[in-house]
């Protein structure tokens, strides 16, 4: 697939890539010096080194040697996922190239230097036919993403005992900041580390996730990272998938809260220290759509009640003096740094009805699987007495492993995060509002007592033996199927057929905003005519090469790329696919002129019954695709999150659904002129 190659894209990326290196890293906990070892939060940093050019030339020369190696060894056969372990080496050698400034320290280069060497020797295995590094108790194994095509690396850890005829259970491990670790630091500190991370062996495999350096706290790319790696290492070695389990720490448990809140049936058990929190809600200035989706991630303890079906143990240090929140708490105000976490999430458990019971530093929440410890005196980490503790709870829960429950409660407030179990919450009556089931069944399986908040649409699954729903005071017949969906219209619900509903209506990974499309695979598509309007193409190309920048830099990859004549209806099913230009520069937005909810001639574009003028404004959006309805497409737009958020903590969608930008001369965004969200059946909302 093409890659962006215009001289607007290449003078801006290299322009830009002096202006990020200044850039400062975002607030929150210390970064990682090289290796992995954590500053203090008093500690100074070393100074910046910058690379010379000798260096660069090194790292340069290392790189082609291996992809030389990469492309002999596809033209023989080799086996792909062999290769690929050697190919994420050269990729991480053009990752240095283009971004030299992330090695910051002369100990990052000589590392670097050091594992390219890895690669390049790698590459010589396997052309001899007798590739070692996939033996031994740590591995870098790597894996092809379907988001952009990068070749990453995650590290394996084997048990002492591993017996590769067996399924083992998987214990999978977040590192916290590391702002600057490239895939050569990463490497580089995975095969120096010594064990797992201080964790009891259990017999089972561990993976470290790269997690394209923070991705963002674990969003975006970084969410992504974590599933992949799952899938890759499933591939390779015999996991048991009931016995999958989530640990973090720092960022890495501020990137655990968010996936085993938001995916509680995915693991087995998670055990999440500290990670910060977000008081951006609190924060005057935002538009309603913007503070509406601030739920989707930046209010994690409101997600506590999810713990119920999910084994959870949340922890860090009495001490802990890391800044507990984004932003940070006002001055003077009583917090306990990052053990604020836990603290508030157990608090929202309890609101909710279960009440916490035993010692104040190891407490249980009644009714759920959760529980909430403290190391006593001990700051931004874990005592050795609650490092015992946790290992007996990731024993017990990987011991029984995951069963189907009886009863489900959870909640969600988008249709993006909509599972748990045999329930999918496919339809909400308003998103970015509390929506949750109380579901019970019984009788094997033949009664289901349901209650519901704020939902129209509920798929059930393992419905095999099903006979009756009562669902809010209402009672329905059912005939047992795998799968039943019910609809509510008005106040009543009825049985649905299953499958996608009739016509637009916000549902799983189709509901926004329009950073969601950035969650799968996609595709940018870059205009090649002649435009209306010369000043919001030239602002649409700024953005879009922008936008290839920042994604590069931060989630170590590039987006697909193709000019808007080379795409095809196979484009269309695989990817959301991403409009920048004008009608007249771009053909695909020509076609789908008059099919998307805005009008837009040489002279005006109109939304909501408000027009604007062509000539320096135009629309950006999601929606779903006309061409595929299964898929989005998108206007003139990456992420809308602002540049310090792609190597944060959230990343803020800032556009909602959908927006009217106004050109900026030179500049690589365009001003917001207004945006909102659309109702849950893609209107534009009165």
């Amino acid at each position: 697939m093409k890659r962006m190659l215009s001289v607007t894209s290449i003078v801006l990326a290299l322009a830009l890539q002096t202006t990020l290196a200044q850039t400062p890293a975002p607030s929150g906990a210390p970064a990682p010096t090289p290796g992995g070892a954590r500053q203090g939060r008093g500690a100074p940093a070393p100074a910046p080194v910058q690379v010379k050019p000798e260096d660069l030339a090194k790292i340069r020369e290392k790189t082609g040697q291996i992809e030389a190696l990469v492309k002999d060894l596809k033209a023989k056969g080799a086996k792909p996922e062999l290769v690929g372990d050697v190919e994420a080496y050269a990729h991480a050698g053009q990752m240095l190239l283009e971004f030299p400034e992330l090695m910051a320290t002369q100990a990052a280069i000589d590392h670097a230097f050091t594992t390219l060497d890895q690669g390049i020797g790698r590459g010589q295995q396997l052309a001899a036919g007798q590739p070692q590094w996939n033996q031994g108790k740590k591995q870098i194994l790597a894996y092809t993403s379907e988001m952009d095509g990068a070749v990453l690396p995650y590290g394996v850890t084997l048990p002492d005992n591993y017996d590769p005829t067996k399924p083992a259970r998987l214990y999978v491990s977040l590192h916290g900041r590391q702002n600057n670790t490239t895939e050569t630091e990463f490497i580089f500190g995975f095969l120096g580390r010594r064990g797992t991370g201080g964790v009891a062996d259990q017999g089972q495999i561990q993976i470290d996730c790269f997690g394209r350096v923070n991705g963002a706290g674990w969003h975006w790319a970084g969410e992504a990272d974590v599933f992949e790696a799952i899938a890759a290492v499933k591939k390779r070695f015999k996991i048991d998938d009931q016995r999958v389990m989530l640990r973090g720490f720092s960022m890495g448990g501020e990137g655990g809260w968010h996936l085993a809140l938001h995916y509680p049936d995915r693991f087995a058990a998670a055990e999440i220290g500290a990670g910060t929190w977000s008081r951006r809600a609190e924060t005057p200035g935002y538009e309603p759509y913007q503070y509406a989706t601030l739920k989707i991630w930046e209010n994690m303890p409101d997600w506590a009640l999810n713990i119920f079906n999910l084994p959870l143990a949340g922890h860090d240090g009495d001490t802990d003096t890391q800044i507990p929140s984004l932003p940070g708490p006002p001055p003077g105000a009583p917090n306990r740094g990052q053990l604020e976490s836990s603290l508030r999430t157990r608090a929202q458990l309890e609101r909710e009805g279960f009440p916490s019971v035993g010692e104040p530093d190891f407490l249980h929440s009644t009714g759920t699987p959760g529980i909430f410890l403290i190391s006593q005196k001990t700051g931004h980490g874990t005592s050795p007495l609650v490092r015992q503790r946790l290992d007996a709870f990731l024993k017990e829960w990987g011991d029984k492993g995951q069963t189907s429950p009886d009863h489900l409660r959870f909640l969600t407030y988008t249709t993006r995060y909509n599972r748990d179990y045999w329930a999918s919450l496919d339809g909400l009556d308003k998103h970015y509002e509390r929506a949750e089931i109380d579901a019970q069944r019984t009788g094997g399986g033949t009664a289901y007592d349901i209650k519901t908040k704020n939902l129209t649409r509920l798929v059930l699954r393992e419905t095999d033996h099903a006979r009756e729903i009562k669902i809010d005071g209402q009672t329905l017949a059912v005939q047992g199927a795998p799968e039943i969906t019910l609809d509510r219209d008005g106040g009543a619900w009825a049985v649905a057929k299953n499958g996608p509903a009739p016509g637009l209506h916000k549902t799983h990974a189709l509901q926004g905003p329009i950073d969601d499309a950035f969650l799968d695979p996609f595709l940018l598509v870059r205009p090649t005519g002649q435009p209306w309007n010369e000043a919001v193409n030239q602002q649409a190309l700024r953005t879009m090469a922008h936008f290839d920048l920042m994604w590069g830099k931060y989630f170590r990859g590039h987006p697909f790329v193709k000019d808007d004549k080379d795409v095809t209806e196979a484009d269309f099913a695989k990817y959301h696919v991403v409009l920048f230009g004008d009608p007249g520069s771009n053909e695909w937005i020509a076609k789908l002129n008059g099919k998307l909810p805005f009008t837009w001639t040489r002279q005006s574009v109109t939304l909501g019954g408000q027009t604007y003028a062509a000539n320096e404004n135009y629309p950006a959006m999601i929606y779903p695709n006309p061409l595929n309805p299964a898929k989005y497409i998108v206007l003139n737009t990456g992420l809308t999150i602002d540049d310090r958020g792609y190597n944060g903590d959230y990343g803020m969608p800032m556009w909602g659904d959908y927006a009217i930008v106004k050109a900026k001369a030179g500049a690589p965004a365009p001003d917001l002129v207004t945006g909102g969200l659309f109702d849950e059946h893609w209107q534009l909302q009165k």
